[in-house]
């Protein structure tokens, strides 16, 4: 017994230095866990703009174009108004208003454009009830069944007309958000990874700029020193009477002479420029 008692404090040494994978690593990388946000809310279900606010001294759907209530009292006028009347009532204004927005014509109340503008109205609806009662089960559930049927049928109408279906999005102020191809669970191990490599990929492309722009300032001197020493040895072919291969017409000479003059003449423009900026 004294012996196992005296194995565990070798047996907790060693589990502590098998798990030297699972320490914080030098790399300054914090990784914090996105917060959840729930498919009804507007961020995912794609909607811009919430419901707008409608006026309460508006008519009733019904009788908007009235003859009889624009020469009636205030009082009637009133009764009418969907201040004095149930939310349905003014759901009905706004359903309205949404439908007309993409109908066809006056009478198109069955297409895809018109069944998409009742849609987006209940569902601006139901994000404005869950808002100020996020415990309605009841309410959640339809509106989670009413942004499934809207995708569904702007998946429709994208692939076999998609000129309608950007139409459709710009006049209802939405943003088609289709289902993740594949699905994944986003965890820490992963998340991590991912920034590790953001963060190597970083150190990498500033490293090589560097050295590009090091290579790039010694780039002169270089070709100064590639011409000195293409003349010194034509000097030296010349004195040795050997078969002279570096000419004064030779392409190579010429090549790194203009080289040389254009490279000259861009670091000329770049100083007047920078003079000129300070």
């Amino acid at each position: 017994m004294n012996c196992l008692n005296k194995l565990k404090p070798l047996a907790s040494s060693a589990g502590m230095l098998s798990r030297t994978y699972a320490f914080k690593s030098d790399l300054k990388i914090k990784w914090v866990r996105p917060e959840k946000i729930p498919c009804y809310k507007p961020q995912k279900s794609g909607d811009l703009h919430p419901m707008r606010p409608i006026a309460g001294s508006e008519l009733l759907k019904d009788f908007q174009n009235s003859k009889e209530l624009e020469s009636a009292d205030d009082t009637v006028r009133a009764m009418f108004s969907l201040e004095n009347n149930r939310r349905r009532e003014m759901l009905e204004n706004f359903k309205e208003e949404m439908v007309k927005r993409v109908q066809r014509h006056e009478l198109d109340y069955g297409s895809v454009e018109a069944k998409l503008g009742l849609m987006t109205a209940q569902i601006r609806s139901l994000q404005e009830v869950m808002e100020k009662f996020p415990r309605q089960s009841a309410a959640k559930v339809h509106l989670k069944e009413l942004i499934d049927k809207r995708k569904r049928f702007l998946r429709y109408l994208r692939r076999w007309d998609y000129r309608r279906f950007e139409y459709v999005l710009e006049k209802l102020d939405l943003v088609y958000k289709p289902y993740p191809t594949h699905f994944h669970w986003i965890t820490r191990k992963d998340s991590l990874r991912k920034l590790t490599d953001i963060h190597c990929d970083g150190i990498k492309s500033t490293r090589l700029q560097s050295y590009r722009e090091l290579l790039e300032s010694q780039q002169l001197d270089f070709l100064a020193k590639k011409l000195a020493n293409l003349e010194f040895i034509r000097k030296e072919q010349m004195e040795c009477k050997v078969p002279v291969t570096v000419t004064d017409g030779n392409k190579q000479i010429q090549a790194v002479k203009k080289q040389y003059e254009e490279l000259k003449e861009k670091r000329k423009l770049l100083e007047e420029k920078t003079h000129e900026e300070e």
